[in-house]
């Protein structure tokens, strides 16, 4: 019998203290691995902010092997330079990843891709020219540059190399077929994973004061719902909150303006207030013009910018809150959204994006209209305002979801997101013994 996958390997440009969705399942999905006996190790571009900037030596990579093992924990290496200024590249990277391969002999090498990813490709690179299991992870939508992927993977060889390929939805997948010129079903899913009992929301029995209750005991049915500490439309606004880098590829600023049309056609109550508001976490490069557009349409009251929360802040915050809205086309899974959704809000997102995975329409959210129906970004940005505006109303469905989603929790479990990466990585091995005729 062929033994278990031992020791693994990661490789990806960006992990923390970098905030976003590739470094946190990463992170997360390392540590879980290296906690259930897996020996783990990521190779990455990204510094720590408290240790000088430089490569890893190969003999640091090499003495670390087996060091996974005994602690329980991922061990990270990594590959920054000053002359980068804090971008997840090295300009020695490919010369330092095959080393660092080569000392770590690994049993698998996982590395995760985005958009733009120079250092996980030259890790892809590296590990087939070694001869070693690849296993790769599409974290990204490619929408707008298949036609020049493909072009480059068939000049690369990619499409005949032994890669097990995988995308973290169907909709990402569909893609990467693209790309690789194979059939959709050799695309595998490994979906984000989320520990949603810790983003379950704190449920009471009716008129019990305080929080505290997280769950029905064994064998009981589930407690009802406590209504969200602000009142539901019509008597307070339609919360909304997003959770999201603010740079324009998640379009913070076209969503200010979505909540501005809202807002536009549900006014405000008698005592002057509005009937909607959105409450914007994150921080990043469109902060200034996330403000002039918040300052340009008069929307002070209505949209407040929290920057950057930590998770435990992030699940306070959405105690007040009613709906998530992910703005973003490009988003291959949304793991905001799906700590939205085990938190218990309603989701809205366009239904060809990775949210679908994990949302049905009319049950947990809204899935609207998008790319995927042949819109124009104005007509896409329209729908979600339209399903905004339908939530907010007094007969809406906005009680009815709120109501199911805070006493049916996601399928998100990270026992199946372990599973699929086994299987991923015991497709690599497979691949890879096969072109060596083994």
């Amino acid at each position: 019998m062929r033994p278990a996958i031992a020791r693994i390997v990661h490789v990806s440009d960006c992990y923390p203290p970098r905030v976003g969705g590739i470094e946190t399942q990463v992170h997360d999905l390392a540590a879980r691995q290296a906690r259930a006996g897996h020996e783990v190790h990521v190779l990455t571009a990204t510094g720590a902010p408290d240790a000088p900037a430089g490569a890893v030596t190969v003999a640091a990579a090499g003495a670390a092997a087996g060091a996974g093992a005994r602690t329980g924990e991922a061990q990270v290496h990594r590959f920054a330079s000053r002359l980068t200024f804090g971008l997840p590249v090295h300009p020695r990277e490919a010369t330092l990843l095959r080393r660092a391969l080569g000392e770590l002999k690994p049993d698998v090498v996982h590395v995760h891709v985005g958009v733009i990813s120079p250092f996980a490709y030259d890790g892809a690179r590296a590990a087939r020219a070694l001869g070693l299991p690849l296993a790769m992870t599409w974290h990204c939508m490619l929408d707008g540059v298949v036609p020049l992927l493909r072009v480059g993977a068939a000049l690369a060889g990619w499409r005949r190399s032994p890669a097990a390929l995988s995308a973290v939805s169907a909709v990402a997948g569909r893609r990467v077929a693209e790309v690789m010129a194979v059939p959709r079903e050799e695309v595998r899913v490994v979906p984000n994973g989320l520990d949603v009992t810790a983003w379950a929301p704190v449920l009471m029995p009716s008129g019990a004061p305080g929080d505290g209750w997280a769950g029905a005991p064994v064998g009981e049915a589930p407690l009802p719902p406590a209504p969200s500490p602000a009142p539901l439309p019509p008597d307070g606004p339609l919360r909304v909150v997003a959770t999201q880098r603010l740079a324009p590829r998640k379009r913070p600023v076209p969503l200010v303006r979505i909540i501005g049309q809202v807002h536009e056609r549900l006014g405000r109550d008698d005592a002057g207030r509005p009937r909607v508001h959105l409450t914007l976490v994150g921080a990043g490069p469109a902060d200034r013009a996330v403000q002039a557009e918040i300052t340009r349409l008069g929307l002070r009251d209505v949209v407040e910018v929290t920057g950057k929360l930590l998770r435990p802040e992030v699940k306070a915050r959405y105690r007040d809150e009613h709906v998530f809205i992910a703005p973003a086309r490009l988003e291959a899974f949304g793991i905001a959204a799906l700590e939205a959704r085990a938190a218990g809000l309603v989701v809205v997102a366009g239904r060809g994006t990775g949210v679908s995975e994990f949302v049905r329409d009319g049950v947990d959210g809204s899935l609207t209209p998008d790319g995927s129906d042949g819109l124009d970004d104005a007509a896409a940005d329209d729908a979600l305002a339209d399903a905004l505006v339908d939530l907010a109303a007094p007969d809406g469905p906005l009680r009815e979801m709120l109501a199911h989603n805070r006493v049916t929790p996601p399928a998100a479990d990270w026992a199946d997101v372990l599973a699929a990466a086994e299987a991923l990585y015991g497709q690599a091995r497979d691949l890879r013994d096969a072109a060596a005729g083994r």
